[in-house]
């Protein structure tokens, strides 16, 4: 270990910038509960007048279907490892022995969660359902001419319609399966490990986030929460978990360039922008990402890597419109297509608020009682941040609020009524960090975190 690294923990003062008392953060934890109960019996009550929900556990897309598996026993082992260890291990590795020890139990616990229903129902044929990309596989013949008709199958209504999940999405996401079966790793098992490897890294890539711009005690402490959240169950061979970790290394790329903490501030920047563009061409509302990278800028109070970023950006959509396919024109036709679909049925009333509810049990108690401190930090952060004299904690705090926001303008879009456990896991990978607010040790609240995966992944059939 470097011994400036060294130093920093020796001499870093034990902070905690919130209150101590642990009762307002079991009560909005307790809140957070009786949300998810409320959401549950009023959407059984409103399915069971009328079925326009479209899901059959609400809020959650699932069933009830109390199983075992083969993860049955690793995936408590992993998250008694992790509780018990984990703390710990995040406060002495050394930094990179720590992020690859993050990789290595986030890409355990991911597939011991995914492997409680089995091999084949929880990773190779997930991606072979009838809404999923890998079923246009062979429409990909001809890419070119792919892309130049891409737009005409978005609609339900003239033949070879996209099924659901290709026409929800620019066509990156579904070349990305084509480009794995021409690289000769074809198949839903290849596509479930893919998505499962690539999503793993995402808390790498908070990690390095969070260090950047606020220190590296503060993403030692997050560390443990990032990798044992329950949002796992829904990163476990869904497209989005990988969607969700080439945004999070855009922005890890920026924070590291506008902190100056790279070796090459402008490659930083450069491929920040180049996953970005990428990220907007894997899922329309992931263009929402820009909040956190103007909040990176604003947070490192530079504006030198704008450039860089905006030139990388530029090379995807400049790209996919020379290949004949208009994102805008796409978006326009995936708003049709949602409402001729469940979303045109699915009531916004209630979805409005039970998307919050999928949230709360995606990001676990841990992550809404961090949400907590995080607001009662707000007015304290804003006036440092003013100055210029903001302490690590408190620089967490807009990182945190940008998510939030995100988050609430697809919710409030009207574009994401239901599944939103998985859709947004991209936003909330930057609430998870929130726990490293929460003061002690936390193992409690870890354990509360495992808890909550372990039961949706054994009590639930989780669908997407």
């Amino acid at each position: 270990m470097k011994t400036e690294d060294r130093t920093e923990q020796r001499t870093e003062p034990d902070r905690d910038h919130r209150p101590t008392g642990h009762r307002p953060d079991l009560a909005v934890a307790g809140a957070a509960v009786l949300l998810v109960a409320v959401a549950a019996l009023v959407g059984r009550s409103v399915d069971d007048y009328a079925r326009v929900l479209y899901v059959h556990w609400p809020p959650l897309l699932a069933s009830w279907y109390p199983h075992i598996g083969p993860g049955t026993a690793a995936a408590p082992a992993v998250a008694v490892a992790v509780v018990a260890y984990g703390p710990v291990l995040a406060a002495r590795l050394r930094w990179r022995t720590l992020l690859l020890s993050c990789w290595g139990a986030s890409l355990a616990w991911v597939f011991s969660l995914a492997l409680i229903d089995g091999w084949g129902r929880g990773i190779a044929e997930r991606l072979t359902t009838k809404h999923e990309y890998l079923r246009v596989i062979g429409r990909f013949d001809d890419i070119g001419a792919a892309l130049r008709g891409f737009n005409d199958h978005i609609l339900i209504g003239p033949p070879g319609n996209w099924p659901a999940h290709v026409a929800g999405h620019p066509p990156g996401a579904t070349l990305t399966f084509v480009l794995l079966d021409r690289a000769g790793l074809g198949g839903g098992a290849w596509a479930g490990v893919w998505c499962i490897v690539t999503g793993s890294t995402a808390a790498l890539a908070v990690l390095v986030a969070v260090r950047a711009l606020t220190d590296e005690r503060t993403a030692r402490r997050a560390a443990p929460f990032l990798v044992l959240a329950p949002v796992a169950v829904w990163a476990g061979t869904s497209a989005d978990g990988y969607f969700a970790a080439v945004a999070a290394w855009s922005v890890a790329l920026l924070a590291v360039a506008a902190t100056g903490k790279a070796r090459s501030p402008a490659a930083a920047a450069l491929g920040s922008g180049l996953l970005y563009g990428l990220t907007c061409y894997l899922s329309y509302g992931l263009a929402l990402i820009a909040l956190l990278l103007l909040t990176v800028l604003l947070l490192a109070r530079t504006a030198r890597p704008l450039p860089f970023l905006v030139l990388g950006a530029l090379a995807a959509p400049i790209v996919f419109t020379l290949a004949g396919f208009n994102w805008w024109e796409a978006y326009h036709l995936l708003v049709e297509r949602y409402y001729q679909a469940a979303g045109g049925i699915r009531p916004y009333w209630y979805w409005v608020w039970a998307n919050l509810a999928c949230t709360a049990i995606a990001v676990g108690p841990a992550t809404v009682a961090g949400l907590r401190r995080t607001a009662v930090a707000v007015p304290g952060a804003a006036r440092a941040l003013r100055t210029g004299t903001a302490e690590a904690g408190l620089r967490l705090v807009p990182l945190v609020l940008a998510a939030s926001l995100a988050l609430l303008a697809a919710d409030l879009s009207g574009m994401s009524k239901a599944e939103t456990e998985r859709i947004w896991q991209p936003f909330m990978l930057w609430l998870l960090p929130a726990a490293a607010l929460l003061p002690g040790r936390r193992r409690g609240w870890l354990a509360a975190q495992a808890v909550v995966a372990l039961l949706v992944n054994h009590l639930l059939w989780t669908g997407w």
